[in-house]
């Protein structure tokens, strides 16, 4: 009888600790996490890989995850990030498991790649990345308005220079260094070859190399020049011109509302219309200026901030008027890339259309 008194105290007892040895074995702990580094605000380069790591001290089993502006780019506790284009980018790490969580917020900013200035830099812009004109009387004729004009003025002033055509005809260039914005001061100059009563005003657009690449595929912006925002001002405005049969005719155009008009062929007798644009017609996009002050054979010049604008053909622009898509005010600290675009469309009779011409453009801190 004592034996069995004592298995069944032995029985009980061995029941009891596999209980409690159980309750300890499903006790879960929350997440205990130690972050490599523990400074949320944080910098990086464009194109340069950043690591952050998260530790966990516990080791026990957790879910972990880093959201990079909230798109998902890991699941362990290590991230390796590499930013293609400046910003502010929010990281975001968490460690989840039944008994709770972690969460750490990191801010990374990139800083907008800058090419320094050298004794060697170029005052000039020194690469053509486009030259897309429309179409217009100096097309297809050396010097002005061939395929490889725009070429003419890479590294230097040059006379002739290039011509865009009629309105939305566009070049773009780079420079071989970053044009800083210089405080209260301009900092461009586009020369030109205006006078005085025939202004053929070129609306200008500036671009910051944000993904480091050296091509100008990023944002950009208008520099906001002194016809903003009045009548006859419209952003996004849309030309198509269509090839003359026989060429020897002017070309037609048609605009986005519905307008149409013609590139009149006049004292120049070639083609005006791109002869190295194998599709049959063509559409520019941009700026278009009001055109109040243009009347007969003379076009006033506006007061600021157009290329081939004033008399003697040396207009400045300042980077600090560069202004988004919205029209809002957008701060750069420096530039990469320009693009000058016809912002009229206009028949002057036997003067032919207005269009931008562009001898040079010139970094002006680097003027001697």
């Amino acid at each position: 009888m004592k034996s069995k008194i004592q298995l069944l105290v032995a029985l009980f007892c061995l029941t009891i600790f596999s209980a409690c040895k159980k309750d300890i074995e499903e006790t879960v702990l929350a997440p205990s996490i130690k972050m490599a580094n523990e400074t949320a605000a944080i910098n990086g380069k464009v194109n340069e890989a950043i690591t952050l790591k998260a530790n966990n001290t516990l080791g026990n089993e957790i879910s972990q995850e880093w959201l990079v502006n909230t798109e998902l780019k890991s699941n362990t506790g290590l991230l390796e990030f590499t930013p293609a284009k400046s910003g502010v980018y929010t990281i975001d790490y968490r460690a989840t498991n039944s008994a709770g969580s972690y969460s750490f917020k990191y801010v990374l900013t990139v800083a907008v790649p800058e090419v320094p200035t050298t004794i060697a830099s170029n005052v000039y812009v020194t690469t053509l990345f486009e030259f897309a004109p429309a179409a217009g009387q100096f097309m297809n004729e050396a010097g002005w308005g061939n395929q490889e004009s725009g070429k003419s003025i890479e590294g230097k002033k040059a006379t002739p220079g290039i011509s865009l055509g009629a309105f939305g005809g566009y070049a773009v260039y780079g420079f071989d260094h970053t044009v800083i914005n210089q405080p209260e001061i301009d900092d461009v100059i586009i020369y030109g070859n205006a006078i005085a009563s025939l202004s053929e005003p070129g609306v200008v657009w500036v671009m910051q190399d944000e993904n480091g690449n050296g091509k100008p595929d990023d944002i950009w912006y208008e520099l906001a020049g002194s016809e903003v925002g009045k009548a006859g001002y419209i952003r996004d405005y849309s030309v198509t011109y269509t090839r003359p049969t026989p060429p020897t005719l002017s070309v037609s155009w048609k605009d986005i509302k519905g307008n149409t008009g013609i590139v009149r062929q006049s004292f120049h007798k070639y083609n005006h219309y791109p002869l190295w644009i194998s599709a049959d017609e063509f559409t520019r996009i941009g700026t278009l200026l009001p055109s109040n002050g243009i009347k007969g054979s003379i076009s006033a010049p506006l007061a600021f901030g157009y290329a081939d604008n004033t008399a003697g053909g040396t207009d400045k622009v300042d980077i600090a008027n560069a202004i988004n898509k919205h029209g809002n005010k957008v701060i750069l600290k420096g530039i990469d890339f320009i693009k000058v675009q016809t912002g009229i469309m206009a028949d002057l009779s036997i003067l032919g259309e207005l269009s931008t011409e562009v001898t040079g453009i010139a970094d002006i801190s680097l003027i001697k």
